[in-house]
């Protein structure tokens, strides 16, 4: 090595002289942070009234979010363009309607947004008949309500409900008869027939 020459390898990092590419580096990275700061500083700032007008529009806070997010992410890719410019709120409004009027043209138009849910359609007799079912099966004790639902709902045979709830089988057999001759004075001859 001459003695004017720079040992790069044993240079730090830190001290080693930056290059055209590394400041050009160090440049872009201030500009883009300085950019985006300002940026953050514009969406806090008009937010709220960019929803606000996006409701107006769609009626809808969830689809006036949307339409705000859409208009500040179209405003972001261009943004070191027209920062600078006269008016950003002008602009903003203008990006917010072009993005409600993209919406509109996009849905179909059945699509209907409300604020309360539609009317269900009429129970079926079968929710009537769970709902007889269990409440007559609540009027139980619980041991009782253990065998009917072990034997009837989980289709256990009377061997396995007596090793569960340990008790003999004679005894399941017999509460099993009972419970079920109770849930059908509960429920009536209608339901014993059907």
């Amino acid at each position: 090595m001459t003695s004017g020459q720079i040992d790069v390898r044993a240079t730090p990092i830190a001290e080693r002289p930056a290059g055209p590419l590394a400041r050009w580096s160090a440049a872009r990275r201030r500009e883009r942070s300085t950019r985006d700061e300002d940026f953050s500083a514009f969406v806090a700032a008009t937010a709220p009234r960019l929803r606000r007008t996006a409701y107006l529009m769609c009626r809808d806070w969830h689809l006036a979010q949307d339409l705000a997010q859409i208009t500040f992410t179209r405003m972001y890719a261009s943004w070191a363009r027209i920062r600078h410019a006269a008016n950003l709120d002008a602009y903003s409004r203008r990006v917010l309607m072009n993005a409600v009027f993209d919406q509109r043209s996009r849905r179909s138009g059945t699509e209907v947004v409300c604020a309360d849910l539609p009317e269900r359609p009429e129970p079926a007799a079968t929710t009537d008949l769970h709902v007889a079912l269990m409440t007559a099966l609540a009027t139980l004790p619980i041991r009782d309500q253990a065998i009917v639902v072990l034997r009837h709902w989980e289709d256990q045979s009377v061997a396995t409900v007596a090793q569960i709830l340990r008790i003999s089988v004679s005894a399941v057999k017999m509460r099993d008869a009972r419970a079920l001759s109770r849930i059908r004075a509960l429920l009536g001859e209608d339901f014993a027939g059907s």
